[in-house]
């Protein structure tokens, strides 16, 4: 997992020999789970799973939940059970972002304190930076609150791919000899079958909220703007205020429809992974 362009995708080319499609710059590439092709490593048949990011740019955060909690859930029906959570970090970023953050919180919802012991932090792109800038980088990481640090403190390790396959395998020998994890979301959706009474979902609903009552809050400003273009009868600025108002209004409505359907299209997306993995089965 990670955010988009963290390097996810590279990461399980490398370590598997796949050839996953992978995206360039911060466009994503991986609109959908997909798995790696398998491979042997200490005398055990791995698979590794590619996740879109929260920060998707052809799907929304709903659509990207929706499909995570369904491929889990789904996992964890046919009793196959994940040794560990490998999360993708740019240590070739000059400042972790709130949309770096706000992915990072999503992550933390979806594993569970409980499951940290079987999460590895892993920060890439470390070629492509200043040695001590990146070392600092990571102590920051590493030692802040807002950051790594209470993810740590809970039995997840920090470590860093050097983009070989040598270094990935490193990396995933810190699961191979673990105990199988079951994740938060898919005890939560064991017991309730509904992803509206997740703490993942709660989680985005909340951001869903804060960023509607901001957009409630500028098309109100541009309600007011309008008027006053209109009174002055500044015809070209009236347009464009208009146009953005309605844009605005557009993507007011979208959101709202998608919180109230996800529960329905989870349902929807959970039948399509199963026969989708039953006919790769059979």
């Amino acid at each position: 997992m990670g955010a988009t362009g963290s390097g996810k995708t590279t990461f399980i080319n490398v370590a598997s020999g796949s050839d996953l499609r992978v995206g360039m710059g911060l466009e994503s590439c991986t609109n959908e789970v997909q798995t790696s092709q398998s491979f042997m490593l200490d005398g055990k048949r791995v698979v590794l799973v590619d996740t879109p990011g929260f920060d998707d740019t052809t799907k929304s955060d709903t659509d990207v939940l929706k499909m995570i909690a369904a491929y889990l859930q789904t996992m964890h029906k046919q009793e196959k059970l994940m040794s560990g959570v490998i999360y993708m970090h740019r240590i070739s970023d000059i400042r972790v972002g709130g949309t770096s953050r706000r992915d990072f919180t999503m992550f933390q919802e979806l594993c569970g304190k409980e499951a940290y012991k079987n999460v590895l932090m892993v920060t890439n792109m470390w070629g492509s930076v200043n040695e001590a800038d990146a070392v600092a980088r990571e102590q920051e990481l590493r030692e802040k609150d807002i950051f790594f640090k209470p993810i740590l403190d809970n039995g997840a390790l920090l470590l860093r791919h050097m983009n070989d396959q040598e270094s990935a395998h490193k990396i995933i020998q810190k699961l191979t000899g673990t105990d199988p994890v079951v994740l938060r979301i898919q005890s939560e959706l064991a017991a309730v079958n509904d992803i509206t009474q997740t703490g993942a979902y709660a989680q985005l609903n909340r951001e869903i909220m804060e960023q509607s009552e901001k957009n409630r809050q500028e098309l109100e400003k541009l309600r007011g703007e309008l008027e006053e273009a209109a009174q002055a009868q500044d015809e070209e600025t009236r347009m464009e205020l208009q146009e953005e108002s309605e844009k605005m209004e557009a993507e007011l409505l979208r959101v709202q429809n998608e919180a109230a359907t996800l529960a329905s299209e989870y349902q929807a997306e959970l039948r399509r992974i199963e026969e989708q993995l039953h006919a790769r089965a059979g």
